[in-house]
């Protein structure tokens, strides 16, 4: 079998695979977009918008694949969330906290290939899990309002993203890539909101329903001197198809696009052996109304699933990731990072925030790679965010239904673990 037909075939695999997959994918850590991308990248913070590591650099900068030559990467990693929630001050209960824990492992495969077309062209292709988010409660939060059943969301995104990447001078390279993107929710236990909908049939428990769309992201990347590259990278908006089985739900009819994102990046050559990198990304949820808009529209009378009614109130948000990669031998490299996000939820937000407490802020990564022989390495990356807690600010609206859950507040919390594995391959 050539090389070529051997990468296609486990390109088919690994699409199957990550398909299989995405009932399972949950990522939380920046909102609901992963810290990173590719298991050497995260082993950094995610760092790499200067300086590509891995395959999956098409999802941080597609300028990176020109430096990458013809290689393979095949990774896994294991996420485990842990959040919760609580409602205190509220009329219509005694104060109660709430695991959403049911569902507590995940499993997130990724993809890479690249490919060198001409000594200064190179092609590539990333299949990753994008973002998501899952919560999974056995003792319904919303039980006291009259819902029935166990609560929560399951959201999960996959992206396939050809790219290419063009030296057009000495140290300077441009890259493009398509995101071709699919997405799966399912809502549970959450009917009793249905009577605050403009479509009451399609707000809970109708299973999981799909989505596809495109979208695209550009980069560039480029070195000044020996010592310092910079790059720059910015994916629009994913535009997805709507969710049917939620159309009463999501604004616009069950819409629920993937945000636009940028960053900025610098990577410093400190030592022959060790590199610096610092990154900073946007990410602007609230240009999603089923994300970015307030609950508060609901509850002054315009209904979910409005065009462009009420959401889950997030704000966008800015992330500032700092990597070290150490060089320790010809065989080992070795790998540090920090990064800090404002988390998106206000604490105004936090009732619907309920099923999508996507608070997490700072994250410790640790990562190594090891080359077992000249065409093979194996990498691995441990990452921990610690918990943090949001204490809701008159988040529950007072009074009575139909205008009002007898005030009070939600509070949420969570916090993350995750490692990684990955295989590369030189063809």
């Amino acid at each position: 079998m050539s090389r070529i037909t051997l990468a296609h075939t486990t390109l088919v695999r690994a699409s199957l695979t990550l398909a299989l997959a995405s009932s399972t994918l949950a990522h939380a850590t920046n909102g609901y977009l992963p810290h990173g991308y590719g298991t050497q990248s995260k082993g950094s913070a995610g760092a790499g918008v200067a300086m590509a590591q891995d395959t999956l650099a098409a999802a941080t900068n597609p300028a990176g694949l020109i430096d990458l030559g013809n290689r393979l990467d095949v990774g896994i990693e294991i996420f485990s969330p842990d959040r919760s929630s609580s409602i205190v001050g509220n009329a219509f209960g005694p104060d109660q906290t709430f695991d959403g824990n049911s569902t507590r492992v995940f499993y997130i495969p990724e993809f890479g290939y690249s490919r060198v077309v001409s000594p200064n062209l190179s092609i590539g292709l990333s299949i990753y899990g994008n973002g998501g988010m899952n919560t999974d409660y056995s003792s319904n939060p919303y039980a006291r309002f009259g819902a029935t059943g166990p609560a929560g969301i399951d959201l999960a995104q996959v992206f396939v993203t050809p790219a290419l990447a063009w030296r057009f001078a000495e140290g300077q390279s441009l890259g493009v890539a398509v995101n071709l993107a699919y997405q799966q929710f399912e809502a549970r236990g959450i009917s009793l909101f249905s009577g605050f909908s403009q479509d009451p049939a399609h707000v809970s428990d109708n299973g999981y329903d799909s989505s596809t769309g495109a979208g695209f992201r550009v980069g560039w990347q480029g070195s000044f001197g020996d010592h310092v590259t910079l790059g720059a990278s910015w994916q629009s908006k994913t535009q997805m198809n709507e969710f049917e089985k939620y159309s009463g739900m999501f604004a616009d009819n069950g819409d629920f696009d993937v945000p636009e994102n940028y960053s900025v990046g610098i990577a410093i050559k400190a030592t022959p052996a060790l590199t610096l990198l610092i990154d900073r990304q946007r990410i602007l949820y609230g240009n999603v109304p089923a994300v970015g808009n307030s609950a508060a529209l609901l509850f002054a009378g315009q209904p979910l699933g409005s065009k462009n009614g009420p959401g889950f109130g997030w704000k966008d948000t800015t992330v500032t990731k700092i990597g070290v990669v150490y060089q320790a031998t010809s065989a080992l490299t070795l790998r540090a990072g920090f990064s800090d996000v404002d988390q998106p939820i206000p604490a105004e937000e936090t009732f619907f925030n309920i099923l999508a407490p996507g608070v997490v802020e700072k994250h410790y990564t640790l990562g190594a790679t090891y080359d077992v022989s000249e065409k093979n390495a194996f990498s691995v990356y441990v990452a921990h965010m610690p918990e943090v807690s949001v204490t809701g600010n008159n988040s529950i609206p007072p009074g009575m239904p139909p205008g009002g859950f007898g005030g009070g507040n939600a509070n949420l919390r969570m916090q993350e673990n995750a490692i990684g594995f990955a295989w590369q391959r030189k063809l």
